[in-house]
């Protein structure tokens, strides 16, 4: 599930919180850095669980809307014989008596009854949509079809919808900044429920479903993001000392700690893994920068970075494959 973006970004953060307790009465040890990371690396897999989990009660709302309709004082005929193709999905109806689902979603203790105003906010959202209208309007029903209405409902409905934003932040803290990449795995779950795939909980690395799919050699996702976030770990020191020096004009304390921590990884990484070419792991923490630093950052790390990899290069300590 999770890719070499997600991971460097999660390995970036998680020193950055290590970092900033050094100076406290209980500074982050590495192991703490490690539990932290793997909280962190699970948490994306349950917010892909929690929000496939959307489907079945938001159908609920739907019929309970319905129903309601149909027992007002004077009903119109619409009431009385309204479109039930929402109400009905297959999609609902096969996540809830999916039991591999069920079983992985109750095991966290998920539930969305508590949560009725963000789904009656969705469900308006979505109802006032042409996308959704004429979704309604199209004669037959199938599950493809109401699997590419979700995917959808997913793309377009929750990355900027704040009700959802605030949920999500009260209930993880490690759920800030990983919306969107969970919500493409919800739809590709929908992809394959559509072309008949059994419903599967992702591996947590996306190698493990590179090796599932491929006899070839698949380097482990999991042993890189050990050895990536343990060597910057212990390399902090050294390579913030050396950013420093370069950063002329500027005293350590003064520069910007997401951008050493940055650059901190990067080193690492160029450093200990010989068959990754320079130049992308360099790409990958530039491109980083410009979502977690400032508005210089992505200049900076590019700039610092570039001249410490040829300065490790000429004395040796870069060497790659």
């Amino acid at each position: 599930m999770l890719n070499r973006r997600i991971l460097r970004i999660k390995i970036f953060k998680s020193l950055y919180a290590a970092v900033q307790t050094w100076e406290s009465a209980s500074p982050a040890s590495l192991a703490d850095v490690q539990a932290a990371f793997k909280q962190s690396a699970e948490a994306t897999r349950d917010l892909y669980l929690f929000m496939s989990g959307i489907v079945v009660p938001l159908t609920e709302l739907a019929a309970a809307r319905l129903e309601s309709a149909r027992h007002k004082a004077h009903p119109t005929e619409q009431d009385l014989h309204p479109n039930t193709k929402f109400a009905d999905n297959a999609l609902a109806r096969y996540l809830s008596e999916d039991p591999e689902f069920i079983k992985q979603f109750q095991k966290r203790k998920f539930s969305w009854q508590q949560y009725d105003l963000v789904l009656k906010k969705v469900l308006n959202n979505v109802a006032a949509k042409d996308w959704y209208k004429a979704y309604m309007d199209a004669p037959g029903r199938s599950l493809k079809e109401d699997c590419a209405l979700f995917t959808h409902i997913f793309e377009e409905e929750f990355t900027d919808l704040p009700e959802l934003q605030d949920l999500l932040e009260e209930m993880n803290l490690w759920w800030n900044d990983d919306l969107a990449y969970a919500l493409t795995w919800c739809c590709r779950s929908f992809s394959d429920i559509a072309a008949g795939k059994p419903w599967r909980l992702p591996p947590l690395y996306q190698s493990d479903l590179l090796k599932q799919k491929s006899a070839a050699a698949v380097d482990d996702d999991s042993a890189f993001a050990a050895r990536l976030l343990e060597y910057a770990y212990c390399s902090y020191a050294d390579y913030s000392d050396r950013i420093a020096a370069l950063a002329e004009g500027w005293e350590k304390d003064r520069l910007v700690l997401t951008d050493i921590c940055l650059i901190v990884c990067a080193l690492a990484e160029c450093t200990h893994f010989p068959n990754i070419p320079l130049r992308v792991s360099m790409n990958e923490y530039v491109e980083i920068a410009k979502y977690y630093g400032t508005l210089k950052s992505s200049v900076f790390v590019n700039g610092v970075l570039d001249r410490l990899v040829r300065q490790m290069q000429a004395s040796g300590e870069i060497v790659k494959a």
